[in-house]
């Protein structure tokens, strides 16, 4: 039997190596190759979408800030870099700060980078609830999908969430563009597969997969597609491609792609 290779679909960009979110993180992915792009979405208090994954901006941005409480302006003053490399001064290795490539990254930037990159990229995004803006987010975000002509089939957006709710709001907003289903714990499965939409994807996480070895062939059985977070290592990327994985989501696109370039040649 043939193993089918994964879409390759960097975390947060190429964040292993880059700052999470930051334009610098998704220009290493793209230059790495990577076929995808995700990221996670939050309000801001003007109503503009940020690629940022926590409510508040201790971890990447040394502030107790909460994104949905300041303007864009505001969180355009921080600094989302130095937290990946607080030695950077000492490195002459190191890139110099880059006010483009390393301040907050809002959606609508990182879609047209995607939309005028000289090969097809997609898009996976993530919508964070809870939020105190609820279903907000998810209009916002069709919104701006509907503005690049992506609310269609064939679009290269796809919206992923832990909230059921929330991809049902994008599903009555845009029911051609595809969902995924995102799995936090195996238990919770038994539940989620009489919710999920026949056609929805599934995103189980790594951890679970390989903890729960009936998880994955449960899921591929009930008729759903698995798109894979957050899969860093080669025995993960053994276990997705036994399961027949149809996208992995990796902070390491550089080295996911160099596995299953390796394991080609060697099958070829």
């Amino acid at each position: 039997m043939d193993v089918v290779r994964p879409q390759v679909v960097a975390h947060r960009g190429a964040s292993h190596d880059n700052a999470e979110h930051t334009l610098r993180a998704y220009v290493a992915a793209l230059d790495a190759g990577a076929e995808a792009l995700e990221c996670d979405v939050r309000l801001t208090a003007d109503g503009h979408l940020v690629c940022v994954h926590d409510r508040d901006l201790r971890r990447t941005a040394s502030t107790r800030t909460l994104v949905s409480n300041t303007e864009l302006a505001d969180l355009d003053q921080l600094d989302f870099h130095s937290w990946k490399n607080p030695w950077a001064e000492l490195d002459d290795e190191a890139p110099d700060p880059d006010d483009q490539l390393d301040r907050v990254l809002t959606l609508r930037t990182l879609l047209e980078v995607v939309a005028d990159y000289d090969r097809r990229v997609e898009v996976a995004i993530e919508t964070k609830h809870p939020t105190r803006y609820g279903g907000l987010v998810e209009r916002r975000l069709v919104d701006q999908l509907r503005h690049l002509g992506w609310d269609r089939a064939g679009s290269p957006a796809r919206v992923m969430s832990f909230s059921w709710t929330g991809l049902q709001r994008v599903e009555r907003l845009a029911p051609e563009v595809p969902l995924v289903m995102l799995v936090e714990r195996a238990r919770n499965w038994s539940m989620l597969r009489r919710m999920v939409g026949p056609d929805w994807l599934v995103g189980p996480g790594i951890k679970e997969l390989t903890e729960h070895p009936r998880l994955g062939p449960r899921i591929t059985r009930a008729g759903h597609d698995l798109h894979v977070w957050t899969v860093n290592s080669e025995e993960q990327l053994d276990l997705c491609l036994e399961l027949g994985v149809k996208a992995v989501i990796t902070d390491r696109p550089a080295y996911i792609l160099d596995l299953l370039d390796t394991r080609e040649s060697a099958a070829g």
